[in-house]
């Protein structure tokens, strides 16, 4: 039987863990250390207490997570921070959290997967973050309302997606994907010199949808939770099949 420092050590070379920068409050990797070995995986977005209660209830003990344990800030461990690390050591349960490294991953991370649901294919790569490159990019025709559409129906399970706006009969020629918060001054700046015209998000401030109007660049907010579910999943999936171990998604949507 595989323990959770086994899958942890396999998943930081499958992913590159050591080599990709991130967050200081992201700490990639094996956050908790459980006691025995994995008997079954649960895969979420984000590290909570309704997460947690989901894992238990599907008999998980290796929790996979996109936001981890500290994505908050240092914190005492009292109230909220008490009470989740008590649930974790009493049905002993380990947590392994990525999140950049799994953003970024060709095969498993969330925009490469994000755009093989909406169709496209990869052709380079976007939004970068200090030495690498976080998202992806690529060409196509194709109308732009239905780019939306399939946005739509990849996230009607989660919530509404929202759009910049997008005149009638507007096709898209390039796009970028950056998935989470991936609408930010940087990214936009990226799309403008490399020629990108429209760019499909999770979500981002409101000054981007007036920035998108006035440099005729059309934004997809597809859902902040809704463009990371599709990584988690991969990743428990894999994982599953390589130590024949059961898993399962824990849908927690947030909303946003």
């Amino acid at each position: 039987m595989s323990t959770s420092a086994d899958l942890a050590v396999y998943t930081d070379e499958l992913l590159d863990t050591a080599g990709t920068p991130d967050y200081p409050n992201a700490i990639n990797g094996l956050q908790l250390e459980n006691h025995g070995s994995v008997r079954r995986i649960a895969a979420a977005v984000d590290f909570s207490t309704r997460t947690l209660h989901g894992a238990i209830e599907a008999g998980a003990n290796f929790l996979i997570v996109h936001h981890g344990m500290f994505w908050g800030g240092l914190a005492p461990l009292s109230g909220p921070s008490y009470r989740t690390l008590r649930l974790m050591m009493e049905n002993d349960i380990a947590v392994y959290s990525s999140h950049l490294p799994l953003d970024r991953h060709p095969t498993l991370g969330n925009n490469a997967l994000l755009a093989a649901q909406l169709g496209l294919t990869p052709t380079g790569v976007f939004a970068r973050f200090q030495d690498i490159h976080i998202g992806v990019s690529g060409e196509s025709d194709i109308e732009t309302a239905l780019l939306s559409a399939r946005a739509r129906d990849f996230a009607k399970s989660f919530g509404e997606i929202r759009t910049s706006i997008i005149p009638p009969g507007r096709q898209t020629r390039k796009w970028g994907i950056c998935t989470g918060a991936g609408a930010s001054a940087e990214t936009l700046s990226e799309a403008s010199t490399t020629g990108i015209d429209t760019l499909i998000v999770g979500e981002g401030p409101h000054w981007t949808a007036i920035h998108a109007e006035e440099h005729e660049l059309a934004i997809i907010y597809a859902g902040h939770y809704a463009t990371e579910t599709v990584g988690v999943r991969a990743l428990a999936q894999h994982l599953a099949e390589r130590y024949d171990l059961p898993w399962s998604f824990v849908s927690a949507p947030t909303g946003l």
